[in-house]
């Protein structure tokens, strides 16, 4: 009987260990390549960069802080003290996205959670950092989990006219996702520099890759883009800063739309919006903030700063909801988004997963989330 049950263990064991051993199996893949290394033509733009100095890009902006290498010191009583508030208390509402065909001189948003969102601007259809998985992480064994599902599988979305990414980061590059658009979907990604790297070895066409520097334009699917600058980093391993972050403007006949990225706030929004606004919707991040980190990620409070700076005429808050990346409590902000915007006459719409939101009649903002923390 204890043979019996030795062998059971090993089997078990050994079962285990060969699950596991499949889940690792992209790992490799999944942290990317390094961009100097893809090609001499990449490099050789790589290196022509402003952006890119002693190696590595750098954000051209005075830096406040350093960002550290390590955890801050008490990060892991932090971590296990109020863990209840880093997560709704219930199921998140969603919506199912509608299956119209996009405003042909309008601005729609259909925001999936966390940063992943569908902008239809003038009949047609970009998608901003889709990301798919249950978990923004090289391995799907480990990593922060989603708060809730994305409101309409992969598979089911509409012809796109354009990919639009932001940075590296595993929460807004995702190869499941990007490898199942380049199968499912016929437009091109547009990339800051250096992640066609990534793409190119995930099996994405070079024709299907535009690669831009700060404030290089290209046209996709019958719409102006234009790569803008983020206050950021990237990186997929210990290695940084090896490909280019930023934002983007998305410029129609007459409408526009700017998607900040991830970024901390900085004095360029009024450059920016000077130069490509004024924008009927931006996409701003709110979440995942930290005294820790100042310079890399806004407060909600930043988040209406810049939107004024760049000219917006309604903001649809990203970033936040679906994952817990930050020690701050799930709805602080979006809380502290709304009364920022009430105290500075500044038009929001907090969308559900999945909601569709027209800009030029934005509902009235609902409080959804009040019920869930």
């Amino acid at each position: 009987m204890a043979g019996l049950r030795t062998a059971r263990r090993i089997l078990v064991g050994g079962a285990t260990l060969a699950a596991a051993g499949w889940a690792l199996r992209e790992v490799p893949a999944e942290l990317g390549v390094r961009p100097l290394t893809s090609g001499p033509e990449r490099a050789a733009r790589i290196r022509r960069s402003p952006q890119f100095r002693d190696g590595t890009f750098v954000n051209t902006m005075p830096e406040r802080t350093t960002l550290v290498s390590g955890p801050p010191v008490g990060l892991l009583g932090e971590l296990a003290k109020d863990k209840e508030q880093r997560r709704p208390a219930g199921l998140v509402p969603m919506r199912v996205p509608p299956s119209t065909s996009p405003p042909a001189d309008g601005v729609r948003a259909i925001w999936y959670g966390h940063a992943s969102t569908l902008v239809e601007i003038e009949g047609k259809r970009v998608l901003f950092d889709p990301v798919w998985s249950k978990r923004p992480s090289p391995s799907q064994l480990v990593g922060p989990k989603r708060h809730h599902p994305v409101p309409v599988a992969l598979g089911e979305l509409p012809q796109v006219d354009a990919i639009a990414i932001s940075h590296d980061h595993y929460d807004h590059l995702d190869m499941a996702t990007v490898r199942s658009l380049t199968r499912t979907q016929k437009a091109p990604f547009l990339v800051p520099l250096g992640i066609g790297a990534h793409l190119e070895r995930w099996g994405v066409p070079a024709y299907r890759i535009i690669e831009l520097d700060w404030d290089e334009e290209a046209e996709a699917g019958g719409l102006r883009f234009v790569a803008t600058a983020a206050r950021h980093f990237s990186g997929r391993s210990l290695t940084r800063n090896d490909t280019l972050w930023g934002s983007w403007v998305v410029a129609g006949k007459t409408r526009r739309v700017f998607y900040a990225g991830d970024s901390g706030y900085f004095e360029g929004y009024r450059g920016i919006g000077s130069a490509h606004g004024p924008f009927d919707l931006t996409l701003m991040p709110i979440g995942a903030y930290s005294p820790a980190w100042p310079d890399i990620h806004m407060t909600p409070e930043e988040a209406v700063n810049a939107h004024l700076d760049l000219g917006g005429k309604l903001l649809l808050p990203v970033h936040w909801a679906t994952f817990t990346l930050a020690l701050h409590p799930w709805a602080e902000p979006v809380e502290r988004l709304w009364r920022e915007a009430k105290a500075r006459d500044v038009k929001i719409a907090v969308p559900r997963p999945g909601e569709a939101v027209d800009a030029s009649a934005a509902p009235a903002v609902e409080g959804w989330w009040e019920m869930l923390h």
